[in-house]
This record gives C-alpha cells, structure tokens and sequence, in this order.
C-alpha cells in the first residue's frame, strides 16, 4: 500500500508574505543565511512581523552545505529563545539548516516543538516542502541526506519578491535543480500518479519559463512560475524520491563546492545515458527498460516528440545540453571549478563509495554498480 499527503500549507502569489502578520505567534526565531541579511532581502520578512506585532531574534549562521557545527549552534540558539514559531529564509542551505536545528532541538528539549515556516529566496531546492536535509561533515567531505516526516515545514511561503534580486546564474542553476527534482522523481522506483502530476507540471512550467526567468529578473511572471515549479518538483520528491544523480552530485558539493543544482545538470544527461541504456550510437530497440517510457513522456511535456524511443531520449538529452549552454552553465567538472584530472580522479573512488551509500540512489531505476560510478564520474570531467 502506497499514501500521499501534503502536510505543509502553502501561500503563494503577490502578496503572500502579508501572511505573517497573521501567525499565531508573539515571538519567533529567524533562520537566515548572511546575504539574505545583507542584502535587505530579511527586510521583505520583518516588515510583516512588526506590522503584526511579532518580535523576532535572528540566527545567521548559515552557510553553503551546512556544516554540522552551524547545526550545533542553531541548536543552542532555538534552545536559548525557546520561540514557539521558526521561520526559515533563503535558500536550501538556510532552510535544510532550520529544518535539522528544528528536528535537534525538539529531540533535547521534551514538549518543545516549534512551528516551521519555510520562505525561500531561490527557485530550485523544493525544501520548503520535503522531509530531507542534506547537512555536511567537512571532515569526511562528505554529505548526509537526513529523512524524517517531522522535518518537514509546517507551512511555506512562495513570494516572488524574494527572487526578482536573484543573479542569473543562479536562476540558471537552481532551475536546472527543479528539472532534475521533477525528472528523477518521474523515473524514481517510488514514482506513483501524484508524484508524478506534480512532476509533469514542473517540467512543463520549467519548459515554458526558466529562459524567460534566466534572461529578465524583472519578469515577474516568468518568476512566480518558476518558484512555484520548484515546490512543485519538491513535493514529487518528497513523495517519490530521487536518484543516482543526486546521490552522485551529493559528492561533488562536498568534495569540490560546487553548486548543487550545477552539479546536477553536469550529471543529469549522463545520468539518462545510463539509466535509459540509449546513448548516441544506439539503435531501436525492442525492448525498452520501464524509465525509458518515462523518460520520453517528460520529453514531449517539453515538446520533444521524435520518431521512436532512442531518438526521443537522445531529443531529450541534447535538449538539457542546449538549456545549459543557453544559460552559460558548465557542462563539465572541469568548467565548473579548477582542479587537475589528477586530483579529481584520485577522489573518484571514495566518492564512488559515497554515491552507493547515498540514500538517494537506492530509488534510482538502474541499480549502479561501483565501476558504473566511477565511469560516469570520469566521463564528466
């Protein structure tokens, strides 16, 4: 037997930070990465608590891939202020960090379980609405995706107000996130219909809109839509999971720093070579492995209806190559960030090791072996 739920509510559209002048709440404890701070993007949250009446204490110990001592010290912090509401503003990293402290604090302190609210400031990550985590042990250069359904947010606040400021790099990386999201949870061995209605509308939203959020910031259409792709993409995942390519980018954020969601659109035609089987020198086929179905269902979403299977996965394939190039994202490890073949490949075996042990690839539609890991992590160099 198989559920869905929603257990977040959402409030989204113009005007849909007017919603925390309406919490229940006196006191709350503010969860922020530094440049939603400095940037006065915090100032889009706070006006509506003070117009509601609502103090506020603020952690802004946040940084990319969440350490676990800022972790730690969100901990110490929830536990010091003992606020019945959390509200998480930023991006993954600041949400993913709120909804561990979240999860920590309430295990040590017995009958305290705060509210969550979850507002991004990106269109990509869908934490806003999921149950996972990713939190990292710099020591280990690894990441561990945690899971657990009483992390996920209580609500979720979608205003594009709070992405109009985002460069177009990051609009570039975080819409390939949401892609990847809806895809990979489109194929999970997970995937159910709801699940996958979800997915399908992300793609289809990302297909008519991330250029157009990509090359205009002022375009708010363009970016309400994509910021509601992205949840969209979340709750697919919540729901069905992920895959090998997540299991595989976990290890090149940590290992290397870079942008989750531009390593996943390095990995992501790769990750389709191998799961479909269907690479640039394929013939038809008889036979077909169950996600290459899927896979061309997601490709004529996007209006990449071709002649047969191979041809419609290889259309969907270079589709996402052309997306990344429009959109100046690296197509390589060696574009994304300066580092020898030699050093890269000497990392290569303990992050084969990492991606198998990642919770993510365990729902992937092709069980990987090792030597399938280390392939595809020297073919994308």
């Amino acid at each position: 037997m198989k559920n869905f739920q929603i257990q977040t509510e959402i409030f989204f559209g113009q005007g849909a930070l007017d919603r925390l002048k309406n919490i229940p709440h006196r006191q709350v404890l503010l969860i922020a990465d530094p440049f939603t701070v400095t940037s006065g993007l915090l100032n889009l949250v706070t006006a509506p608590l003070t117009a509601g009446g609502i103090t506020y204490t603020l952690y802004s110990d946040i940084v990319p891939d969440p350490p676990i001592d800022n972790v730690i010290g969100g901990v110490k912090a929830a536990l010091a202020v003992k606020a019945p509401c959390m509200i998480a503003v930023g991006g993954g990293s600041a949400i993913d960090t709120a909804k561990a402290i979240r999860k920590f604090a309430t295990q040590l302190e017995e009958g305290y379980r705060p509210q969550l609210i979850a507002i991004p400031t990106t269109s990509g990550t869908g934490s806003e609405v999921t149950a996972f985590s990713v939190i990292t042990d710099p020591t280990e250069n690894r990441k561990y995706p945690l899971a657990s359904e009483d992390m996920i947010p209580d609500e979720a606040i979608l205003d594009e107000e709070l992405v109009k400021s985002v460069p177009a790099a990051i609009t570039a990386d975080t819409g390939m996130d949401v892609l990847t999201h809806a895809i990979e949870a489109y194929v999970s061995t997970q995937n159910n219909e709801f699940s996958g209605a979800f997915a399908e509308k992300a793609v289809e939203i990302c297909g008519q809109f991330l250029i157009r959020s990509y090359n205009d910031n002022t375009d708010s259409h363009a970016r309400r839509k994509m910021h509601i792709a992205a949840c969209l993409a979340g709750l697919a995942f919540n729901s069905a999971s992920l895959g090998l390519n997540h299991g595989m980018a976990h290890q090149l954020g940590a290992n290397f720093h870079i942008p989750h969601g531009r390593a996943n659109s390095i990995l992501l035609p790769y990750i389709i070579e191998y799961n479909s089987g269907i690479s640039l020198f394929s013939r038809s086929k008889t036979n077909y492995p169950p996600c290459v179905r899927r896979y061309c269902n997601m490709a004529r979403i996007l209006g990449l209806n071709n002649l047969n299977e191979t041809t419609t996965v290889r259309g969907l394939i270079s589709y996402l190559q052309f997306l990344a190039k429009e959109m100046n994202v690296p197509l390589s490890v060696s574009e994304a960030v300066h580092i020898t073949r030699e050093e890269y490949e000497s990392r290569i075996d303990a992050m084969a090791d990492a991606a198998l042990a990642d919770a993510c690839t365990a729902t992937n539609p092709r069980i990987p072996q090792k030597e399938d890991i280390i392939h595809i992590y020297k073919s994308i160099f």
